[in-house]
Parts: C-alpha cells; sequence; structure tokens
C-alpha cells in the first residue's frame, strides 16, 4: 500500500528544497552496491528528520539504526556547534562507506559510530539526548524505547520510523514485524509520560514527546 500517491509525492518534491549533492551521491550509491536500499530515508523524510533538527537545535542525538548513513546527516545538520550524533549499527560492512560520507558531509567530528546491539549499547552511554531517532529491527522497537527513556530530557523527543508498515499495520493477520510494530504504537500512545501523534509521511512516523 502507497500512503501517498506517486503523484502527489512527485509534487511534493517538487515543491520541497533540493536534495544536496552529498545526499544525492549517498542515495544513488546506496542503491547501487547495499543490500535492501528501500530501507534508506530519502529525500522526503530526510528533509523532515533536518528541519525537526535545525528546530530542536539538539546537542545529543542517539539514532538507532544506522544504516548507509542519510538519516544520520539530515539529523547531525541541526546539532548545536558542540553537538554529538551517536548512531549504532550491527553492521559493521558498512562502516566504511558511512565515515566517507559523513565526511563528505563536513560532519566527521559530530559523529560517534558505535558498532554492536543497541540493547547492549545504549545502557552504556552516559548521556542524555534531546532527540532520538529508531529505525532499527522492528521487534525490539518497545525494548529500544524502554532502555532510552530515562536518558531523554523532559522536552526531548523520540521518533520511530516505520510505524505504518507500508498499511499493513491494518491487517487482520499480523506477521511478527507487524505484530511489533503495532504493540509499540499502542505502547505510546498508553504512556502517558508523552504526547504522541503519527505522520504518515512515507511509512510513518511515531513522533513522541516526552512530557514528564
Amino acid at each position: 500500500m502507497h500512503l501517498v500517491s506517486d503523484e502527489i509525492e512527485k509534487y511534493i518534491e517538487q515543491h520541497s528544497s533540493t536534495e544536496g549533492k552529498v545526499l544525492q551521491e549517498l542515495n544513488r550509491e546506496t542503491y547501487l552496491k547495499v543490500q535492501m536500499p528501500q530501507m534508506l530515508s530519502g529525500h522526503l523524510q530526510g528533509q523532515f528528520l533536518e528541519m525537526i533538527s535545525l528546530m530542536l537545535q539538539p546537542k545529543k542525538i542517539l539514532e538507532i539504526g544506522t544504516y548507509t548513513g542519510y538519516s544520520g546527516i539530515c539529523l547531525a545538520k541541526g546539532l548545536t556547534e558542540d553537538g554529538l550524533l551517536y548512531t549504532i549499527d550491527v553492521n559493521e560492512e558498512l562502516q566504511p562507506m558511512v565515515e566517507r560520507y559523513f565526511e563528505k558531509a563536513g560532519l566527521s567530528k559530530k559523529v560517534k559510530q558505535l558498532i554492536g546491539d543497541a540493547r547492549q549499547i545504549i545502557p552504556t552511554l552516559n548521556e542524555t539526548f534531546d532527540l532520538v531517532f529508531i529505525d532499527a529491527d522492528k521487534v525490539n522497537y518497545s525494548a529500544y524505547y524502554d532502555l532510552v527513556f530515562d536518558k531523554v530530557h523532559t522536552g526531548g523527543y523520540i521518533i520511530a520510523d516505520n510505524v505504518l508498515w507500508s498499511g499493513k499495520i491494518l491487517a487482520e493477520a499480523k506477521d511478527t514485524n507487524t505484530q511489533a510494530i503495532d504493540s509499540y504504537n499502542k505502547k505510546i500512545c498508553a504512556d502517558t509520560r508523552v504526547e504522541t501523534f503519527i505522520l504518515p509521511l512515507r511509512d510513518g512516523l511515531n513522533i513522541a514527546r516526552k512530557i514528564s
């Protein structure tokens, strides 16, 4: 299921800021060389993440799921001058490519790449974050939320990607990933410590603001 028609998406792209050269190169190389390139955030979602980051001007961001670095570049653009993005991914084979593109974007000094299981890494981070972006294995979304919650400032944001799962979230018979995403959405909606809404951009973004 396409949440937005191809025609509307094309119109949105035509009337939004253009994708920067580095992101264009990264987009192209990901589709040419990396498995499952549809995991890339892409132009419109990248623009949204960059805009949110620029509005918040966070000092510390945590990204769970680096992939090839597209979303990380977008998020890092809004960091304060002394800000830092921590980005975690289990796939060490992509690390050289990610490092190369952070360098091309002039963001290397603002990014700390961490390789391994995020469930084990997050408890070791002695930081408080203004913004968290979850875009990794769907079955652990709820676990990631629980692990990061106390590390987020009151007033900070936790954004999770793919929460509409190409519309499969409405299916009566749900596979494991769809069940996990549905459980995540229900969990966040019931959490009185946050204000939340789902934005139907690309594959759906669950945006939660911590209020207590």
